[in-house]
């Protein structure tokens, strides 16, 4: 048995706007044993924080692991083997950052997953939805208006997010079969999108049956569906169809976000993107036509914030970063800090992302019987919520399943 008893540490966790006082943590090969009080080392590696902040592993729940370059259309033609060692280079880079869960919500596979977990390359824990579900002519569908080739042929490569498919027997099917292949949940585009070619923003994806049939599907196996919505029209659609994992919702309207709510939906804002995609996309190869679409929801995007939490609807971490742009994933700290308060800010990166995940207990705290996934911060991240940015560089340990992924200097 391997123990690691981490004392002095003052936990930061999203459930408190102050740091308490100190206490310690005992860890016992991938699971939180103990927290309290001076706890005996016995024969525990003992790590002295000294007062430094100990967070839970940051969950990023909307993540593409496998986009590998910001135009996506390139990115779906592209080797598997290219893609799978892209996305080895784009998971160790998160872990660094000190997200040690991620949800990736269209492109990566069981297979994929599986060699993180076999312990292959440093990764973050994955929960998947498979290939996202889009119509002809949706999000997922980077044909171009003069390209006719079969909508299969561009479906199913490691670097696709997604995978199309028309009509409440289609729609089934796909759902059935990313399911059977190891999908967590369902992702289904039900909204035009940035980066796609032939669906203006305002475009709404799938019939009102076609969604049912996906969200039934879900049900079917105690999972949800998880759709990719800008509009308030296709956000209000969506929740009355049975969605549950809001992606984006940069143009929600208040009575649609209390509606929401009460309905138990989460939300999943990912405002750093259009950020970045504002002003570095072109340079990182997103496409011009593109390029042109991102105001039409980055302006609105601070005011859903501020929307949402007046309403009430539960907000979880989401970065959604394309190619080099991964970078920044982090920075959507600071940019949600403008608006909520840090301690709000956090809980959308640990609790509120565990629970929408289905591992509340599990990841997201630092209690009994979750794993042992843990980052020390130098410093006050209620207070400066930067210490969270900079490419894990103010956070010297990083813990992942009770095993060090990182071990500095605590001088």
């Amino acid at each position: 048995m391997s123990t690691t008893l981490f004392q002095n540490a003052r936990i930061v966790d999203g459930t408190s706007a102050e740091r308490p006082g100190p206490v310690d943590v005992l860890v016992e090969d991938d699971t939180i044993r103990a927290v309290g009080r001076n706890l005996g080392a016995g024969k525990a590696r003992v790590v002295d924080l000294g007062g430094r902040t100990l967070m839970p592993g940051l969950i990023d729940a909307h993540v593409h692991v496998i986009a590998g370059t910001a135009d996506l259309g390139r990115n779906a033609a592209l080797p598997d083997s290219l893609v799978t060692a892209r996305a080895a280079t784009i998971m160790r880079a998160m872990l660094l950052r000190g997200f040690t869960t991620v949800r990736d919500v269209g492109g990566c596979d069981h297979g994929l997953r599986l060699a993180t977990e076999e312990g292959h390359f440093p990764a973050p824990r994955l929960v998947i939805s498979g290939k996202a579900l889009s119509q002809t002519g949706g999000h997922c569908d980077f044909r171009g208006r003069f390209d006719d080739r079969p909508a299969a042929s561009t479906g199913f490569r490691l670097g696709a997010l997604g995978r199309l498919c028309d009509g409440v027997d289609e729609v089934r099917r796909a759902a059935r079969e990313e399911i059977k292949a190891g999908a967590d949940f369902i992702k289904i585009m039900a909204n035009g999108g940035v980066a796609s070619p032939t669906d203006p923003i305002h475009f709404l994806g799938f019939a009102r049956d076609e969604i049912v049939a996906a969200v039934e599907e879900a049900e079917n196996v105690g999972s949800y569906v998880s759709a990719h919505l800008y509009t308030d029209a296709a956000i209000r659609r969506a929740v009355e169809c049975g969605v549950h994992s809001l992606e984006h919702c940069n143009l929600i309207r208040p009575e649609t976000a209390r509606m929401a709510a009460a309905a138990g939906a989460v939300a999943v804002p990912t405002l750093v993107t259009y950020d970045k995609l504002a002003s570095e996309g072109a340079k990182a190869g997103f496409p011009a036509d593109s390029v042109a679409k991102i105001d039409s929801v980055r302006l609105k995007g601070m005011e859903s914030l501020a929307i949402m939490r007046e309403a009430g609807l539960p907000m979880a971490y989401g970065s959604d970063l394309l190619g080099d742009l991964h970078k920044h994933q982090s920075e959507e700290f600071v940019i949600r800090g403008r608006v909520l308060p840090a301690h709000e800010v956090i809980a959308t990166a640990t609790h509120v992302a565990a629970k929408l995940l289905r591992l509340e207990g599990r990841i997201g705290t630092i209690a009994p019987g979750a794993f042992a996934d843990l980052i020390v911060v130098d410093g006050d991240p209620l207070r400066d919520l930067t210490l969270l940015t900079g490419q894990g560089r103010h956070m010297p340990v990083i813990m992942k399943g009770g095993a060090f992924v990182k071990r500095g200097r605590l001088d």
